[in-house]
């Protein structure tokens, strides 16, 4: 199972809080020192992109999809344009589609798609009245509420592979680290 290291990682071993003890040798951390079992490479551009994708992946799996019937937009691309939006308020969708990547017409099925459960709502673009323009919902709707929610340790035992209920809730634990430190506004959410 590869480990998240914390950013302080430095010496032959360090303590953080909420990640127990780290054994560190030639550039290989342990979370066992003397034990093999926890070593990952050294952390590089690549190793950061495809753990991206992998937690990209965790994240999609632990989304709750009951009952949100058919849609032809991916959860991956709702959460692309819900925080594109977020970090870009009163935008519209050309503007999303050009920071994003994503073709217009997934942008636009996106919104309505958020919309439709209260996440985002648009307004008409008072320089432009041909424009929309779209922000968050002020008020946060009973969907939100549900994904915000909802638990990540099934998807997180099924990535590790695993039913090790303390295994998994470590993970986790060392997940939420990585949140409060690297994504903005976390724990005002």
């Amino acid at each position: 199972m590869p480990f998240l290291l914390p950013p302080s990682v430095s010496g032959s071993v360090t303590v953080c809080r909420g990640w127990g003890s780290w054994g560190v040798t030639s550039g290989r951390v342990t979370n066992h020192p003397g034990d093999h079992r926890g070593i990952v490479p050294e952390v590089n551009g690549v190793e950061l992109f495809l753990l991206g994708r992998t937690l990209m992946k965790i994240g999609e799996e632990a989304m709750p999809t009951e009952g949100i019937g058919e849609h032809s937009t991916s959860v991956r691309t709702v959460l692309i344009v819900v925080s594109d939006v977020r970090e870009h308020p009163d935008t519209s969708v050309g503007e999303v589609a050009a920071r994003t990547g994503l073709p217009q017409s997934a942008v636009s099925a996106a919104v309505a798609r958020l919309k439709s459960v209260g996440a985002l709502e648009t307004m008409t673009d008072p320089r432009d009245r041909r424009r929309s323009l779209i922000r968050e919902s002020p008020q946060v709707s009973a969907r939100v509420s549900e994904v915000r929610a909802a638990p990540v340790d099934d998807a997180v035992a099924a990535a590790l592979d695993t039913d090790d209920r303390q295994d998994i809730a470590e993970t986790v634990e060392m997940l939420e680290e990585l949140a409060r430190r690297l994504i903005p506004g976390t724990l005002s959410r």
